[in-house]
């Protein structure tokens, strides 16, 4: 008698744990999918952004090449602001001889790009800064596009992203069966195809998954905010072994120019000469001759304090720079490269750089692309699985396990993600609490009916 009961236990305890499983997997995914669609599309089109936005915006970012020189900096300044009037607050060096150099220009009705011929000084036309096509995509891609607080659904959203793949790998484990590991069984009338159409699909694009989450957080607004206080570790928010013996704006750089997210705390010195200023072509001059890569942006001082800033990111993290020039005697204040950065922030920084499909390349931007079409088929064949398996008029939860301390796991998972991810630990334990509260409804009713 004891032994068929010893025997039963471990039975009933795999059987209650996988139900757990099989139900926290579906509402990760009822929460998750929709998202993860949305993200890998926008993303698949944000890793060809260049591409994209030169091709679609031929007529103001593409130019033929010419023999003769490239006009001065501040002649190519003077031709925008006579076609768009206003207050030149960045100019943007061409990244290659057939690009046309961007200058952006404050007006009254807000700052506007404005792209000129480098060869000729001939304005190509102009735009709201920020408004292109993939920046558009950005936006929409952060959510930035739908408000502030909606950042926060993509902090969400990661985390839950992650229980998605953890729980799934849990149901995929074969467990002795034969095939569905790593094969498709059956046919499409079948549920069991789209199961491990499904199945194996996820096992492939899981670790791409997980990673994509995890890099995709320091752009979130809790967390990543956080993190990024946290890894800016020095009062002027440069990284650990800068030293900044020059005084301090209260401005950061990422309200004047983009910056890498390890510099988004950052703020610029302020010019410690007087005098006559230098112009900005004595700035290119300067920012040339220390190397700057090609492509990079000169945000322009509209204060008697302020300074010269040189900025670029180009694909190559270490050929990220950011160089502060004093406007009276054109003398770098801080001169800082990646590999200035903290480990922190190197491994961050590499960690978006390859999210954005930079690091290696073309070969980086075709196995994103590869990876956002089959998360988008997962969630095609997570749908079919589910419209399979259905009930009737129901939602088609998956069944609560029948010993309800299996639960107490999932209790373990709130206190880890709430430490490390407040909004997700809070959503964890919303929707536990909307489970319980949903199961005690359905409870009342069967009771009721009985």
């Amino acid at each position: 008698m004891s032994q068929s009961t010893n025997t039963a236990r471990p039975t009933m305890g795999l059987s209650d744990l996988y139900r757990a499983v099989w139900r926290w997997h579906f509402y990760a995914g009822l929460l998750v999918l929709p998202f993860l669609i949305t993200l890998s599309i926008t993303g698949a089109m944000y890793v060809f952004r260049d591409e994209i936005d030169n091709w679609y915006h031929a007529d103001l970012k593409r130019i033929a090449v010419q023999e003769s020189k490239r006009l001065p900096p501040t002649a190519l300044v003077a031709s925008a602001l006579d076609a768009v009037p206003g207050k030149a607050v960045k100019y943007t060096d061409p990244t290659d001889a057939g690009a046309s150099t961007e200058i952006t220009v404050n007006t009254e009705a807000g700052r506007m790009a404005v792209y000129v011929n480098p060869y000729n000084g001939l304005v190509l036309g102009a735009m709201p800064d920020r408004s292109t096509l993939m920046w558009t995509v950005r936006q929409l891609h952060s959510f930035k596009y739908f408000g502030t607080y909606t950042r926060y659904i993509i902090e969400i959203a990661a985390g839950w992203s992650i229980l998605l793949v953890g729980t799934g790998i849990y149901l995929w484990w074969p467990r002795g069966q034969k095939g569905g590991g790593v094969s498709v069984r059956g046919r499409p009338q079948r549920r069991v195809f789209w199961r491990d159409l499904h199945a194996v699909t996820g096992l492939g694009v899981g670790g791409f998954i997980v990673f994509l989450a995890i890099t995709g957080m320091p752009w979130s607004g809790v967390w990543g905010a956080k993190v990024n206080e946290w890894a800016n570790s020095s009062n002027f928010g440069y990284p650990d072994g800068v030293r900044v013996n020059v005084p301090m704006s209260g401005q950061k750089l990422d309200a004047v120019a983009k910056t890498a997210w390890s510099l988004e705390q950052a703020q610029i010195p302020e010019s410690t000469g007087r005098g006559t200023p230098i112009t900005l072509d004595d700035a290119v001059v300067k920012l040339d001759a220390l190397g700057l890569h090609r492509g990079y942006a000169v945000s322009l001082p509209q204060k008697p304090e302020a300074v010269f800033s040189g900025s670029v990111y180009p694909d190559d993290l270490s050929q990220q720079r950011v160089v502060h020039l004093d406007q009276y005697s054109g003398q770098p204040l801080l001169d800082m490269s990646y590999a200035d950065y903290g480990p922190l922030g190197k491994s961050l920084e590499w960690g978006i750089n390859t999210h954005i499909g930079q690091t290696f390349g073309v070969l980086n931007q075709i196995i994103l692309l590869v990876a956002c079409a089959a998360i988008v088929a997962l969630a095609v064949f997570a749908a079919m699985m589910w419209w399979k398996r259905r009930p009737s008029g129901s939602l088609g939860v998956p069944p609560l396990p029948q010993n309800r301390r299996v639960f107490r796991g999932l209790i373990a998972i709130l206190a880890v993600g709430g430490v490390i991810f407040p909004l997700v630990g809070a959503s964890l334990l919303v929707m536990l609490v909307l489970d319980m509260a949903f199961v005690r409804l359905r409870s009342g009713d069967s009771a009721a009916s009985a």
